[in-house]
């Protein structure tokens, strides 16, 4: 009787020990095959700019291929609803600025993702500021001058945004607040098709990040009257912030970061979240982003999750103040 006690301990024994070194192989694995990045807005803005600086050192330190999509529209959301609707095996992942991940909540009285509840956070991967920028026919060299041009000329200027509900909706409408002028909001798919508007001279006026604003107005293209960080940034050196301009008292920062669906195994949630780290602790990438205007903000899944925990209500707050809500 204690011999075949024996023998069931032992069998018990090695059937737990080859499952769990049959399930070590499987996640050891990951990734075997290419991963997929969906960004929620069409190719050439500022997110997509971003994955394209990162994506060979990326794939180097995932040893697998990285493939782009773009999934655009409502504000990014088509893009995010689909990445929550898809398998959590690590294989499809979202790029997501801060309108997707903390303003469209907010801002939509029936978003069709709930953030948190959706996503697992993987790695923030960038900060930076926004420029407020005009076409070259706006009479406007300063904000304090556009402010005043607006005012004179109420519902007659347009501004344009990469869709309802993102940074660059909210933010000029945070501008509208505080200054009391009246300009009329254009929704884009995306900020490229944004840009060739404004420059077409369609639309007047936009808040967009400052590498894409940046990169326009080096070429003479747009004009940038301010940004909206705390300090100077390095891309735009000779463009005062918001608050130097005594305008308006508006100090915004915007984000990027990689959400997976929710459930994907831990494992390679920071197998992922470590091929960010390397990617934006490489020199050159750190170069090349600054030299854009954006910070290589990491923060690892933990981190992440804390920090989206902090920014939703204080975005749901803005979103209030401003007034600004969509069906």
């Amino acid at each position: 009787m204690t011999k075949l006690i024996s023998m069931r301990a032992v069998r018990t024994f090695l059937v737990i020990t080859l499952s769990f070194l049959l399930l070590q192989g499987v996640q050891a694995a990951y990734p075997d095959k290419p991963i997929k990045v969906v960004i929620g807005f069409p190719a050439g803005g500022p997110l997509d700019a971003h994955i394209r600086l990162l994506v060979d050192k990326l794939q180097n330190a995932l040893g697998q291929p990285v493939i782009v999509d773009y999934k655009s529209g409502a504000g990014g959301a088509v893009g995010a609803q689909f990445v929550a609707q898809s398998p959590a095996d690590g294989y499809t992942v979202l790029l997501a600025n801060t309108g997707t991940m903390v303003i469209n909540p907010a801002i939509y009285t029936k978003s069709p993702y709930d953030t948190l509840k959706d996503f697992q956070p993987i790695a923030r991967t960038a900060q930076q500021p926004l420029a407020l920028i005009v076409n070259n026919d706006v009479p406007a060299q300063t904000l304090k001058e556009f402010v005043a041009y607006a005012k004179a000329n109420p519902g007659k200027l347009n501004y344009g945004s990469a869709g309802n509900g993102g940074i660059s909706h909210l933010v000029p409408e945070m501008l509208k607040n505080e200054t009391g002028i009246f300009i009329v909001h254009i929704p884009f798919k995306g900020s490229a098709p944004a840009f060739t508007d404004l420059m077409a001279g369609h639309v007047q006026f936009m808040a967009e990040s400052v590498p894409q604003a940046a990169n326009y107005a080096k070429q003479g293209k747009v004009r940038a009257l301010a940004v909206t960080s705390a300090k100077r940034n390095p891309a735009l050196p000779n463009t005062p912030t918001v608050l130097e301009t005594g305008v308006a008292n508006l100090e915004v920062v915007g984000f990027y970061g990689i959400l997976a669906p929710k459930g994907t195994p831990l494992e390679v949630v920071n197998k992922l979240s470590q091929a960010f780290k390397e990617t934006l602790e490489s020199p050159e990438i750190q170069k090349k982003m600054m030299d854009q205007g954006a910070d290589p903000a990491y923060l690892n899944a933990e981190q992440f999750t804390k920090f989206l925990n902090t920014e939703m209500p204080r975005w749901a707050k803005a979103v209030k103040q401003a007034g600004a809500k969509l069906d």
